[in-house]
């Protein structure tokens, strides 16, 4: 017979369901003599219970006072004090929803100011040197490529969506980007990879975020910024993510650039910097346009990320503005609405048919949300 505590922790999780996301189930940490219990890996917000039981086979005991409707932290922990049995051993299940733990394909973007813009004095326009805060996400590690946007599109139209374009890659691989889908297409996309992974999603038609963006092309999109579903990177995010966590540098990796490092169209006569060669990346320069590579075929940046320079544009959700910082500088979003003189969104990163100078991290590019090309593509974020 046991005197003394004796304890074996079992920890259950009840969750919707998670196809194509991979939840991270609960743990229970530490357990103390006097009954405090410490569970970690929940999702922050969300509301969790202990049961207890001295068999295995039960019975469980629930909604004990201060057991029941825990609501978990924001570092994704509960510490409740449980019921201790000393004549013999007892049995602790938490019962919550697990933190999501994104794909493998997904790196996490560290919190924290940085700079944004033209630090180099290259003369890019509109990119005013400007010192902005973005809190941690987690990003694709690669663009979207054609396998994974043909599995969240059959998915997504199954259900409903409605896109503008089917989308292309060179020679239909799977591991080649999408491209030729409009900014549109790309939001509604978020929405069908997030409600296929479980997950709540990011873009609606209404302020209330009761009517779920999937179809049509509107400009009238509210985004829930608290959502844990997929999402556009910001204007900002997206730089913050290309840079690495360098500063100061033209590119993702330093201050020059070779066709061994990304995808663009070498101009070594007018651009100082770019040590080409002259022309297409010789590696992808054939067969018919348009001249992409495979995602993941460059070295990634310190962050993790691949492609961020060059292969093909990126859609980003924010208008194009003047002047970086709006509304705040802290966690800026762009400009709340277009203007008739700049009705684009954002696109970063350059392309296989441009220039060095426009997979400068700070470049801006952009073009009209309905436009889609073979140039352009995208990759998601999420709140960790």
């Amino acid at each position: 017979m046991k005197t003394r505590l004796s304890s074996l922790f079992l920890v259950l999780a009840i969750t919707a369901s998670l196809r194509g996301a991979v939840p991270v189930a609960p743990v229970i940490v530490s357990l103390s003599p006097n009954g405090l219990l410490i569970c970690t890996n929940l999702t922050p917000g969300t509301v969790a219970s202990v049961a207890w039981a001295s068999s295995l086979n039960g019975p469980w005991l629930t909604g004990l006072n201060g057991l029941n409707a825990i609501t978990v932290a924001t570092n994704g922990s509960i510490q409740v004090n449980v019921p201790v049995n000393k004549s013999g051993i007892v049995f602790y299940r938490v019962l919550g929803v697990p933190v999501f733990n994104p794909d493998a394909g997904m790196a996490l973007i560290p919190d924290g100011s940085f700079t944004i813009g033209d630090s180099t004095g290259d003369g890019i326009i509109y990119a005013a040197p400007t010192n902005v805060y973005v809190s941690s996400f987690y990003m694709d590690t690669n663009l979207v490529c054609y396998g994974k946007w043909q599995t969240i599109f059959a998915y997504a139209t199954n259900l409903g969506y409605v896109f503008d374009n089917a989308g292309n890659a060179k020679n239909n691989a799977t591991n080649q980007p999408i491209q030729s889908i409009n900014w549109y297409d790309a939001v509604k996309w978020c929405n069908a990879r997030s409600q296929n992974a479980g997950l709540t999603p990011v873009y609606y038609t209404d302020p209330a975020f009761t009517r779920i963006y999937t179809n049509g092309d509107t400009d009238a999109v509210y985004p829930n910024w608290t959502a844990n579903g997929y999402q556009l990177p910001t204007e900002a995010e997206w730089e913050k993510a290309a840079r690495g966590g360098l500063s100061g540098q033209r590119f993702p990796w330093g201050m020059i650039i070779t066709e061994s490092q990304a995808n663009y169209d070498g101009d070594t006569e007018d651009i100082a910097y770019d040590l080409g060669p002259d022309g297409y990346n010789t590696n992808f320069d054939s067969g018919a346009l348009p001249y992409t590579n495979p995602v993941g075929y460059f070295p990634a940046n310190g962050y993790g990320l691949n492609d961020m320079a060059g292969n093909l544009l990126q859609w980003c959700w924010d208008w194009l503005g003047m002047s970086y910082g709006q509304p705040t500088t802290n966690n800026p979003t762009g400009p709340s609405m277009a203007s008739p003189m700049n009705p684009y969104r954002i696109a970063r990163g350059g392309f296989w048919g441009f220039h060095a100078n426009i997979a400068r991290c700070a470049s801006r590019s952009y073009s009209a949300p309905a436009n889609e090309a073979d140039n352009t593509g995208f990759r998601c974020i999420k709140n960790p």
